[in-house]
């Protein structure tokens, strides 16, 4: 188990699995089925975002091609909209990924130029969703390549094993994202670039707590 989900209620889909087609079908057709209004959804994205020339942001598949967005990524809009509408009480989502089209793990089609003041990342308030960005519309994400994990996913992933845990043994969203944000700013200043990642939503969630 991890973060108290049973293994049969993961879906891990890397490398050629990683499908444009098998995220549709995993996000519009398992999770749907599969939430209960008592059931508290996590879901993870790690790997290459893209704006579009409109200024919408997608996060790309395995399949993905830059030149063809909307036939071969998914739309971040709709996936909070999918996200958002699934019965159950709580939807975290964390994006290691970046939208500005400038480099990192944000890709261009070939021959357009990048809007990083134009990019619409935002989750909207209201909702049931509380979001991790690694970064803000118009930075980089960047690697620690010692660890073979991105800086966000590497401080997400310690806060989420106990770091960001506070006196009562909890782990809230906003507790997570004050000890994630000083620790991704402060790594990516030492590659002498600036990072900081952003929450979004319902931050005063619980999304964990240690007994």
């Amino acid at each position: 188990m991890a973060l108290g989900y049973p293994e049969r209620n993961i879906k891990l889909l890397t490398g050629q699995r990683a499908t444009g087609t098998s995220l549709a079908s995993y996000i519009e057709d398992w999770l749907p089925r599969m939430a209960k209004p008592d059931s508290t959804v996590f879901f993870y994205f790690s790997g290459h975002g893209a704006p579009s020339e409109a200024g919408q942001a997608y996060i790309v598949p395995w399949d993905g091609n830059p030149n063809f967005l909307e036939k071969s990524a998914y739309p971040l809009k709709k996936l909070y909209a999918q996200l958002g509408s699934l019965k159950a009480k709580q939807v975290i989502v964390a994006l290691d990924s970046c939208f500005s089209g400038t480099g990192g793990r944000s890709i261009l089609a070939e021959g357009t130029r990048p809007l990083v003041n134009q990019v619409d990342t935002s989750v909207g308030s209201g909702g049931k969703i509380t979001l991790f960005a690694a970064a803000s519309p118009k930075e980089v994400t960047a690697t620690l390549k010692e660890q073979g994990h991105g800086i966000f996913t590497y401080y997400f992933l310690k806060g989420l094993g106990g770091e960001a845990k506070g006196k009562d043994g909890s782990i809230t969203a906003q507790g997570l994202y004050q000890y994630l944000k000083p620790k991704v700013q402060d790594a990516a200043s030492r590659q002498n670039r600036d990072q900081t990642p952003v929450l979004e939503g319902a931050a005063e969630s619980e999304i964990t707590r240690f007994k």
